[in-house]
């Protein structure tokens, strides 16, 4: 029977486990794609621990780790068009993509260019694309001055390079170890940690224009005073905080035309998905552990044997 690495309760790592499952069906305007890869997310193990998206499901348990998959379509469900057995696909699947097999919605499924490996494609549906959201949501014009916190996590590096891509320039918060590799990516950087908006201040002298926060809490406070406009403020991290502060969440398109554009971006060399470490599915407990300890820098993939 198709593998498939599951948490069977909400907890920590204990609930974790490689199982066999029945190979799943694809409902009306669904997808069933044979995985080829599957990005790994902080997301992944808040989920273990309990956490859903705001007016999101409870998940039915056993419950299959993974957000983001890519892979080749094996069945379509009813009512499916654009999309034939065979086609190279990548995107969000319904319920799990650390697996053998996964169902992906149409809605949020886009062709694979040839030029993109598995591999890549699987890391675009979560932070590639949630860097492309937010990015489109604060709206700035070319030579406006950008301030992403978090700068060295997976949104943050797609988030500055994107930036760099659409003419922004670019301040990234990050810790003292990340300096080389933000400054890497055409950002200035700025260490993370208390005294931040001075250290943003001395580094921008002509003002920031907006922040892409991905830390929350004091970082997102801090950056919040440098802004005169509270509608350029955007988090993929704190909700509440930010709703107090006047800003909004990112608003997550969750659309094809999206990872399109992402896929696009990085088939062009504007954008480079830094997968740096990849593990096998048997191996899927280290490729979390890795993501969870907050060792991994750049872009953690399970890659599943055809």
């Amino acid at each position: 029977m198709p593998k498939a690495y599951v948490f069977t309760r909400y907890g920590g790592p204990e609930t974790e486990a490689l199982v066999d499952r029945e190979r799943p069906s694809p409902g009306p305007g669904e997808v069933l794609v044979a995985v080829r890869a599957a990005g790994v997310n902080p997301v992944d193990f808040k989920q273990r621990a309990g956490y859903r998206r705001p007016g999101g499901p409870a998940r039915e348990l056993p419950a299959v780790f993974g957000n983001e998959a890519a892979g080749v379509v094996v069945e379509t469900g009813p009512g499916v068009t654009g999309f034939a057995v065979g086609d190279e696909v990548f995107g969000n699947p319904v319920d799990g993509a650390y697996a053998e097999y996964a169902v992906l919605p149409v809605a949020v499924t886009a062709h694979k260019p040839a030029a993109l490996s598995f591999t890549d494609a699987a890391v675009l549906p979560v932070a590639a694309a949630t860097a492309y959201d937010g990015l489109r949501q604060l709206g700035l014009a070319p030579g406006e001055t950008l301030l992403v916190t978090g700068a060295g996590g997976g949104v943050g590096v797609a988030a500055l390079q994107l930036a760099r891509a659409f003419g922004l320039r670019a301040v990234g918060v990050a810790s003292e170890g990340k300096k080389d590799f933000v400054e890497s990516l055409g950002a200035v950087h700025v260490p993370s940690g208390p005294g931040l908006a001075e250290r943003v201040r001395a580094a921008a002298p002509d003002g920031i224009d907006a922040v892409f926060d991905l830390v929350g809490g004091e970082a997102l406070e801090a950056a919040a005073t440098l802004l005169p406009d509270a509608s350029k403020l955007v988090t993929g991290a704190d909700r509440e905080t930010v709703a107090r502060l006047g800003g909004a969440a990112v608003a997550r398109a969750r659309t094809a035309a999206v990872l399109d554009e992402v896929a696009r971006l990085v088939t062009d060399g504007s954008l480079d998905p830094f997968v740096t470490r990849t593990f096998p599915l048997d191996r899927a407990g280290e490729a979390l552990r890795l993501v969870e300890d907050g060792h991994a820098r750049g872009k953690t993939v399970i890659e599943v044997a055809a």
